[in-house]
């Protein structure tokens, strides 16, 4: 897969802006605005190929995400300027990654969640090999999946799954296990996000079965 940096800030740059926030929803979510989030979707070279970073979430009770795979983020602060801010510091914060050393290339698409967060994706370039520090209160694991693996559709599934009561069923995208991590749910639509953004997937086919 031969994309440079420079191809993937174009190919953001140039993905629509008009469009809502992405949601699966076929019903309020909440009578409240949503709260403002952002997360950062880490790219990396790794063995000369394109890998996204994920981490482990912590399992705590106070946690409704804890053991979950997910993107190194959280709800914005009022001292935060933007989403990107946001994103940077957080991933600061849960894995010691400097925001001087991640290269912004764009945005996605903010999407909504059935938690009720309006969540901003910041794609970044960082170095690799990286001298990481999860924050073990928040990150339990931090492992990065091919993009080549990501963008297979034989490696995806989508399953229907009821997030409420007396709500209809919406549909929920699983990937296959990689090393032994499943990622799935929100993470999971926001990196179908970035590969239909780069080229890499068709979004009338992001919920096929």
């Amino acid at each position: 897969m031969r994309l440079s940096e420079a191809t993937i800030q174009r190919r953001l740059a140039e993905a629509p802006r008009y469009l809502p926030p992405e949601s699966p929803y076929p019903f309020t979510i909440s009578d409240d605005p949503p709260r403002p989030a952002a997360v950062l979707i880490p790219l990396l070279r790794k063995a000369g190929a394109w890998h996204l970073l994920f981490i482990r979430r912590t399992r705590a009770p106070h946690d409704r995400h804890g053991g979950q795979v997910a993107f190194p983020g959280g709800r914005c602060d009022p001292g935060d300027p933007d989403a990107k801010a946001a994103a940077l510091r957080e991933a600061e914060e849960e894995i010691g990654l400097h925001p001087q050393d991640v290269r912004l290339l764009g945005l996605l698409r903010p999407m909504l969640t059935i938690t009720n967060y309006r969540v901003t994706p910041v794609v970044g370039a960082m170095p690799w090999p990286y001298p990481l520090r999860p924050q073990p209160e928040e990150v339990s694991r931090i492992f990065t999946i091919p993009l080549t693996w990501l963008a297979d559709p034989a490696n995806r599934r989508v399953e229907l799954r009821q997030p409420k009561p007396l709500t209809r069923p919406v549909p929920v995208i699983y990937f296959h296990p990689y090393d032994d991590e499943i990622l799935w749910g929100a993470s999971a639509r926001m990196t179908l996000l970035l590969l239909e953004a780069l080229g890499l997937a068709a979004p009338e086919n992001r919920y096929a079965p």
